[in-house]
């Protein structure tokens, strides 16, 4: 039992947990399974973890770029607040499990291993569960599990015996990454063309709440690339140029408003680009840090579409082979390179404005909760409904759902915070399916007990059944194909 326990841990520490080498190891998998040669074999697993690696390097780029300015605003305006984004609420998550519940500070980590096996076992069983994704996104899935697990057990204090509360947290969350990743799969497929990835993110239920409600809004023939512009405004097509442009309004006006005393204040600023008066001018300082954004985010886009080409290649070897007709559900930046090119900071501009108008009506009702954007959210999430929307309504729904979605991330981030007692730990997670459904979820835990637990576990298990129900062709809706006539 010990070297069973060993293996796990070190698969779950190494493997599991480092998604670069997650999706290495199913490049490395699907490759042999399509009987590749071996330099091949080796290539692609090779370029598949690196593919996700220089992701890493532009996500944590960005994050590392717009959160030194949070904390400065924090420390200008001596705001006591929570800011909205996984890596805090994460941090805060695990910070209150370990006061409040010390016996189950490693419930995640196992919880996340039973939720991964979970959904492979629902795959292997689709035709019963009508379930076809695979969600590969490891580090999400730690996050995830993290604010899973306190909501659980806070909120149901029946389940805070050890192993049952494990155990249920497990469930829940295989049960979540397994139905919410297959509700992208349509979404995903007319967005892309057919390239055979769904989203395992932190926005499924947006996604497809966006992909049902785009149309509605607005005519997808009306897109951002085909808005009609001033000529001028043709160089934002260039995503470049859109992002450096956009960050450089962004950052200059929170920057002017901090100052150059607080932006250089080594005390205050302790990670992230530190503004050095006697080697730099303010003003210049300002736009490196604009430009910067725009880098990380041109080296993210090159990631994804080397891991993504590998992925999708050796993923038909894993589907035809060990689990027939399953998708993987990947990292949502994936999306990106199918929108259109200014979709991703077009949405990511407009959702923030929606969580600035949100923040201040907080302020000037005097909220107990005050919520302080975070940058995941705001561009990870709003980018992907930018994109999406965009796809099926045009610039129109882009506008009005990374609006709305702005709202809500700030909104029910500050319900979140109150309920689950996390304003003085700093954070909550803040991504747009943790607002809605999870929000929604937590009360019903809170109110119904293991009775609302299990009505959610029965939620999930039979929303792949009404996909599939509704579907119009159902050969189709098994392959995780598009009908002929959509």
């Amino acid at each position: 039992m010990g070297i069973v326990t060993t293996i796990l841990t070190w698969f779950s520490q190494n493997i599991l947990q480092q998604p670069a080498f997650f999706v290495g190891l199913l490049v490395l998998v699907g490759y042999i399974l399509l009987k590749k040669p071996w330099y091949e074999v080796l290539s692609g697993f090779i370029k598949g973890t690196v593919g996700y690696l220089i992701l890493n390097v532009g996500a944590a780029g960005l994050v590392s770029t717009f959160r030194p300015i949070l904390v400065a605003l924090n420390y200008k305006f001596k705001i006591g607040a929570a800011v909205i984004d996984p890596y805090f609420g994460l941090s805060a998550a695990n910070n209150k499990i370990a006061e409040d519940f010390p016996a189950f500070v490693g419930t995640a980590t196992t919880a996340l291993l039973i939720g991964f096996f979970l959904n492979i076992f629902l795959v292997a069983l689709r035709k019963v569960t009508r379930v076809r994704t695979l969600f590969i996104t490891g580090h999400i899935m730690v996050q995830q599990a993290a604010t899973i697990t306190l909501m659980t057990i806070l909120l149901i204090p029946a389940l805070r015996n050890q192993l049952w509360g494990t155990i249920a947290v497990g469930v829940i969350c295989g049960l979540y990454w397994a139905v919410s990743s297959n509700m992208t799969v349509e979404a995903t497929q007319r967005l892309t063309g057919g390239a055979g990835f769904a989203i395992g993110h932190q926005q499924q239920f947006a996604i497809w709440f966006v992909d049902k409600v785009a149309p509605k809004i607005g005519k997808k023939e009306d897109n951002l690339d085909n808005l009609k512009l001033p000529k001028f405004l043709d160089i934002f097509h260039d995503t470049v140029v859109a992002s450096a442009t956009l960050m450089l309004i962004f950052f200059g006006i929170l920057l002017t408003i901090l100052g150059p005393g607080i932006m250089s204040n080594a005390e205050i600023i302790t990670s992230g680009t530190l503004f050095d008066p006697t080697k730099q001018s303010f003003f210049m300082y300002v736009i490196q840090t604009a430009f910067t954004f725009s880098v990380y985010l041109f080296i993210l886009m090159q990631g994804v579409r080397m891991f993504v080409a590998e992925l999708t290649n050796a993923f038909q070897g894993i589907s035809a082979k060990l689990l027939p007709g399953s998708i993987p559900a990947v990292d949502v930046a994936a999306s990106y390179n199918f929108g259109s090119a200014p979709a991703t900071l077009f949405g990511f501009s407009i959702g923030f404005i929606g969580q600035l108008v949100t923040i201040i009506l907080l302020i000037v009702f005097r909220n107990p909760v005050l919520i302080i954007t975070g940058f995941v959210p705001v561009f990870f999430d709003n980018a992907a409904i930018a994109v999406y929307a965009d796809k099926r309504g045009g610039w129109k729904a882009a506008v009005v759902l990374s609006f709305i979605s702005g709202v809500l991330q700030v909104a029910l981030g500050a319900v979140a915070v109150a309920l689950l007692g996390l304003a003085n730990y700093g954070g909550y997670h803040g991504n747009i399916d943790f607002e809605v459904p999870w929000v929604p979820f937590a009360y019903i835990f809170k109110y119904l007990g293991v009775i609302g637990f299990v009505l959610v576990c029965l939620f999930f298990l039979i929303i792949p059944q009404l996909q599939y129900w509704k579907s119009k062709d159902k050969e189709a809706y098994m392959n995780g194909q598009l009908p002929a006539d959509d």
